[in-house]
């Protein structure tokens, strides 16, 4: 792949394309897997790139962050369909997967903590097993979101989409501000100085 050197490490890319995932419609806006709409709210606001374009299948905005060129992206399809709209963002921006940043929530990652990885199955996500179908790879960055398993008898796929406890409030406040700053660091200072400081610590 294009991203990789001869000695096998992932170049610095000076564009990227960051997809918080979530599903439209305020009826969501604070459930669990809402998380990535959150982080990247919060980056838009952070970077001062609003997101105000809605075309491609997503709400974007386009702008520059340590050098940078970012493209800031909420799909606007359901999560299920989330691939539609990364496609379309990477082939309009002339964009390879190695430039993608997808921020979501994960459900074996425990509540208030993040993982930051390169690559990998989707993890029973539809929102990344979406954009891995549709991107034909795996080999993309990932800001894991951590919301812990549901309780007991309580399906999967009901819990994802419940809304947050009221004492819950203040470690996903702390979540999202701290992913925030990781997917800041990532594209700064690259993969391996976003893991060091951030890959799954909870403060």
């Amino acid at each position: 792949m294009g991203n990789i050197t001869e000695n096998g490490k992932r170049k610095t890319e000076n564009r990227h394309l960051v997809v918080g995932l979530g599903n439209p419609g305020p009826q969501y806006a604070w459930t669990r897997h809402n998380l990535g709409f959150m982080v990247t709210a919060a980056l838009a606001e952070d970077w001062g790139i609003p997101l105000t374009r809605s075309t491609l299948g997503a709400t974007w905005g386009q702008g520059r962050v340590g050098g940078k060129t970012v493209v800031l992206a909420q799909p606007a399809t359901y999560m299920n369909l989330s691939g539609r709209a990364v496609t379309r963002l990477l082939a309009y921006f002339k964009l390879t997967p190695a430039t993608l940043v997808v921020v979501h929530d994960d459900l074996d990652v425990p509540l208030g903590r993040l993982k930051i990885v390169e690559r990998g199955g989707p993890g029973g996500h539809r929102g990344v097993l979406s954009i891995i179908n549709a991107l034909d790879t795996e080999e993309f960055l990932r800001v894991k979101l951590g919301i812990g398993r549901p309780p007991p008898k309580m399906p999967g796929e009901n819990f994802v989409l419940s809304p947050f406890a009221r004492e819950e409030e203040e470690t996903v406040a702390a979540l999202v501000e701290r992913a925030a700053q990781a997917v800041d660091c990532l594209v700064r200072e690259g993969l391996k100085a976003a893991q060091n400081r951030f890959h799954g610590a909870r403060e």
